[in-house]
């Protein structure tokens, strides 16, 4: 064999691989990270999960880069209340948001009190036990970034963890959405900091067809559909066209401790607790 037909073979070898990552990526599942701490509890700084691209059909923002090869949506399917999705973020659809849908078309919500409320009944909300998680690296990060004083989000919730260092101590909830004919009664825990928080009384919004109202499980550092579509802020209602998939599995964790140039700490890195959590 020639060292130009080695070369074309290879050439070849990589044009199939790539067509088979592009297909993988687009059509079946796709990786995702979480840089924020707007879906606590459930979600860390961290944390790396799997996301389907086939629940809900594809548009253009299914496929790699946004590009336009799919008109409008096709195989379309609306998701559930409850369900975990990731989705292009209005007003600029570039970057890639994780959120709870709790509103679908045709629905009215509304926040009255740190309480939502669902074609005007309350969604029930039960205190449960705190959540109680170490401080770790990418949370100082993370802190250090945002200008915040505490990577606990304030001082008060920032306690001397039992076995050396910090720890943060949230109020946490239990809510359950209703049960449909198609679909059981749907719990998830969700963190509520501040008692008249910026988005704790919100005006009744009736859900247009063809849009959601996604909601972060932290009520109190998530910018959702609570909030007008401003770039760098709110989303507003989301189109249905802007789901990229739907939250599968946790895959990988880790406390952000890891230097990439020391293999063994990417072991004593990883959270291996979170790992294959589902949603």
């Amino acid at each position: 064999m020639t060292a130009k037909s080695e070369t074309r073979d290879f050439i070849w070898f990589l044009a199939r691989l790539g067509l088979f990552v592009f297909v993988l990526r687009s059509f079946i599942i796709s990786p995702f990270n979480i840089p924020s701490e707007s879906m606590q509890p459930r979600l860390l700084i961290g944390d790396y999960l799997l996301v389907a691209k086939w629940p809900y059909g594809y548009s253009r923002y299914s496929l790699p880069f946004s590009l336009p090869l799919i008109p409008g949506r096709i195989f379309a399917s609306t998701p559930h209340r409850g369900d975990v999705v990731v989705f292009k973020a209005p007003p600029s659809q570039r970057n890639d948001y994780i959120k709870r849908v709790i509103g679908l078309p045709g629905d009215m919500i509304a926040v009255r009190g740190g309480t939502v409320y669902l074609n005007g009944a309350a969604i029930p909300k039960q205190k449960v036990a705190d959540l109680v998680i170490p401080v770790t690296q990418n949370m100082l990060d993370a802190a250090a970034k945002e200008g915040a004083e505490s990577p606990c989000y304030r001082p008060d919730f920032e306690e001397a963890a039992p076995g050396g260092g910090k720890q943060c101590r949230y109020p946490q909830y239990r809510e359950t959405l209703p049960a449909t004919k198609d679909v059981p009664a749907k719990s998830y825990n969700v963190l509520d900091l501040v008692p008249d928080g910026a988005a704790d009384d919100r005006d009744t919004v009736l859900v247009p067809q063809g849009h959601l109202f996604m909601m972060g499980d932290n009520r109190d550092r998530s910018a959702d559909s609570r909030f007008p579509a401003v770039e760098g802020g709110g989303i507003g209602l989301v189109p249905e066209e802007n789901l990229v998939g739907k939250a599968m599995i946790s895959v990988f964790s880790t406390d952000g401790s890891a230097n990439w140039l020391l293999p063994w700490t990417w072991v004593s890195a990883a959270r291996w607790n979170r790992i294959g959590e589902g949603f």
